[in-house]
């Protein structure tokens, strides 16, 4: 690796590691949200999932995220100067490629371990969905078109799925009325998504965007989209707690509030490290913690 790639990566090492930086560069932020989401919704309906989901669920998405991050920087190792379209936590992934590597294997070893301890009803909507993901991943990855993918609506709709299974596996029969709240969260990750894309990607020149169509339509209406998201979550919220057999009302306030929290993140975005704001940008989706004392 040449000395001007080694001091940025170790520069990048150094300067970011406080624990929020932290936390996002060792692909730590998805996988504690997945996990924190998967248990909390159980929780809202009195459902006691067994310890093995949430952490099958941190492990499955930590595999993702670190993968997706390795992948996306692959083109270190034939250019190593080549990191104009490389963020932080891309760089970091190859700096520590051997590590990450390591972890990996750990990590599915782990996760088949725990495989069969998994609800048979369960892993099959998880192997459902495995398999579009890993479709629509190797397409993101290999296609020369990926760029044309609205890949913010998808990771928003396979997050929303994914962390519902465990609990719709257990209680089938709520799957008609948790569909509005899980389209609620998949709409709060999808505009996490766009909001931390708008923030890597300054929109100056439209016609060289390479996003797909829909996405560059929801960066240049984020807040006003966002703010109809709250609304929504709100009205969704006051429903369930009016009628509390539609859906528990946790979920849609849990939603409503990490929505609240991304738009203020946008406001003060200017404020921030880069790196600090796409970390807090996921620590607002961890307030499932802060209803946890309303819980009954």
């Amino acid at each position: 690796m040449p000395v001007l790639t080694s001091i940025r990566a170790l520069r990048l090492t150094v300067t970011l590691s406080t624990p929020l930086r932290l936390w996002h560069l060792l692909s730590l932020d998805a996988p504690s949200i997945a996990a924190l989401w998967t248990w909390f919704i159980a929780r809202t309906l009195h459902l006691a999932l067994p310890l093995t989901a949430p952490v099958s669920m941190f492990l499955a998405v930590w595999l993702l995220y670190a993968a997706d991050r390795l992948l996306d920087a692959r083109q270190l190792l034939a250019n190593p100067l080549h990191t104009a379209n490389l963020e932080p936590r891309h760089l970091f992934h190859h700096h520590h490629r051997n590590a990450f590597l390591a972890t990996a294997i750990a990590a599915c070893l782990a996760l088949a371990a725990l495989m069969p301890r998994i609800e048979p009803a369960a892993l099959r909507l998880y192997l459902i969905l495995g398999a579009l993901l890993i479709a629509y991943f190797l397409l993101i990855h290999l296609s020369a078109s990926a760029h044309r993918l609205p890949k913010e609506l998808a990771v928003g709709l396979f997050f929303a799925a994914a962390v519902f299974i465990p609990t719709i596996a257990r209680r089938p029969n709520l799957r008609l009325s948790l569909l509005l709240p899980a389209l609620l969260l998949a709409t709060l990750c999808s505009l996490n998504c766009l909001f931390i894309y708008a923030w890597e990607h300054p929109v100056r020149h439209p016609a060289r965007h390479p996003a797909h169509p829909t996405t560059r339509i929801a960066l240049h209406n984020l807040p006003t989209a966002t703010a109809t998201a709250i609304l929504l979550g709100l009205v969704l919220a006051l429903l369930s707690h009016i009628h509390p057999t539609t859906s528990p009302s946790a979920i849609s306030i849990a939603c409503t509030l990490a929505l609240t929290l991304l738009l203020l993140l946008h406001l003060i975005r200017r404020r921030l490290h880069p790196t600090t704001l796409r970390a807090a940008a996921d620590l607002v989706l961890l307030t499932p913690i802060a209803l946890l004392p309303f819980l009954k």
